[in-house]
């Protein structure tokens, strides 16, 4: 196993833990800005149990997403020397952009958020609330506009084979941020809403906790219904953009080798890099191209446009695709569904919906994990689209060291994340709500 894929694998392992905690945490800052405002507004402690309950699982997702940050950094250190040494005077400002503006807003609220419920005031509380979601929000933007700026370079100048920042402004607001910064918070507020909905339902199915179960219900779906449709919205734009500017990404999610108008949206396939093409294809006639290009008859480049050396690896591109959008798909219907009992006032008492909903907890995070799939393998071999290539980015450290480091790591995660995270959370959702004197 050569360096450049053990290193790209270290960091697909670190990044997909990371990003799992910042989705939630996002999410969760926002449910409560809303839950505490409804407190502060109508004085009912029902909401202020709400809060309270989820702020103690904001507050260890909070923490495990700085955690797992700081691995992630030292791990661009080690691994990806030439990485920090193509792109560092453009990326590095930027993530201490994150920090002066982001960051210290967080860790000045959130021990307020967390611990000041009865040593502040209401209103000085639902300001440190709100600041934290500030301050996640704004994180978000400045991670969001470093990826942007690798799958769409712009305002740089190449000089001594490093990246130079001729524009600031256009670095910053790069013209394609705001559609994929609005898809990561869209796809944050479906984590948390599908968390506190399943959540909900758990405790009504099991017949606990009915008002809390009740009112967290009619938020988080609240937060479904609004954010499903604009999420499908807003990923349509996105994916007009990949197709303008990383067609190869487009060709790979559709599974498209040989470049035609019309394109089938393939159902199942099994793409091969090695063959070039597709096997066992079940398709629906010119569908890729209209949902792609907005015209029935399209043209969709061909992955055959390049070599395959410059081509991604087709079949986890394909199939994370898939995943993330049939993630979509079935959302939709839930909250169609839903949306129908409740007009019938049979949400509540329909154990066989109830229970179904206990199981929607993961999925937000699947259909996170697997977009990233998605945008990031798109771009391989690519680490600044068309311009860096991963293996250029490498540090000249030896296979064994890093597969020492992996080794390590997938222990450690597994422990730290896998066990005693998921366990609090369990504990946690169990033990409910703490109950109004």
């Amino acid at each position: 196993m050569d360096m450049e894929l053990l290193s790209r694998i270290q960091f697909a392992f670190t990044v997909s833990f990371h990003i799992i905690f910042p989705s939630f945490s996002i999410g969760l800052a926002t449910f409560l800005v809303i839950i505490e405002g409804i407190y502060l507004k109508t004085g009912q402690g029902i909401y202020y149990q709400i809060a309270k309950f989820w702020t103690k699982i904001f507050a260890l997702t909070f923490g495990m997403g700085i955690v797992a940050g700081i691995v992630m950094e030292f791990q661009l250190g080690t691994n990806w020397g030439g990485f920090a040494k193509h792109v560092g005077s453009i990326l590095g400002p930027l993530f201490i952009y994150e920090v002066l503006t982001a960051f210290f807003i967080e860790a000045g609220f959130i021990g307020i958020v967390v611990f000041g419920w009865n040593l502040v005031g209401k209103r000085l509380h639902y300001l440190a609330t709100v600041m934290v979601c500030l301050g996640t929000t704004i994180s978000a933007y400045w991670i969001m506009t470093a990826n942007t700026w690798m799958q769409h370079p712009v305002g740089y100048q190449f000089i001594n084979d490093k990246f130079i920042a001729s524009d600031w402004s256009a670095v910053i607001f790069n013209s394609h941020v705001f559609t994929r910064f609005s898809h990561m918070l869209l796809a944050s507020y479906i984590v948390a809403a599908l968390a506190i909905t399943s959540t909900s339902c758990y405790y009504l199915y099991n017949n606990k906790f009915i008002e809390f179960a009740k009112c967290s219900l009619q938020i988080s779906f609240t937060m479904l219904a609004i954010s499903i449709p604009l999420q499908v919205f807003v990923g349509d734009i996105s994916g007009l953009h990949v197709y303008e500017y990383q067609p190869m990404k487009t060709a790979a999610l559709e599974g498209v080798w040989n470049t035609q108008q019309g394109a089938p949206l393939l159902l199942f396939a099994i793409p091969s890099n090695t063959h070039q093409q597709n096997y066992l294809e079940v398709g629906i006639p010119k569908l890729a191209s209209l949902l792609n290009t907005h015209l029935l008859n399209g043209t969709l480049a061909g992955l055959d446009s390049v070599t395959p050396q410059d081509q991604p690896e087709v079949w986890i591109v394909f199939y994370s695709f898939r995943i993330m959008v049939g993630i979509g798909v079935l959302l939709l219907a839930y909250i169609m569904t839903v949306a129908y009992l409740m007009y019938r006032q049979k949400f509540f008492t329909d154990q066989r919906i109830l229970k179904l909903s206990q199981y929607l907890f993961p999925l937000g995070f699947i259909a996170v994990l697997t977009g990233w799939f998605t945008a990031e393998v798109g771009r391989q071999p690519w680490i600044v689209y068309g311009l860096i290539r991963t293996s250029d980015a490498i540090s000249n450290v030896s296979v064994h060291s890093v597969l020492i480091s992996l080794s390590l790591i997938i222990v450690v995660y597994g422990i730290v994340f896998g066990y005693f995270y998921c366990h609090y959370i369990k504990k946690t959702i169990q033990n409910g709500p703490e109950i109004l004197h």
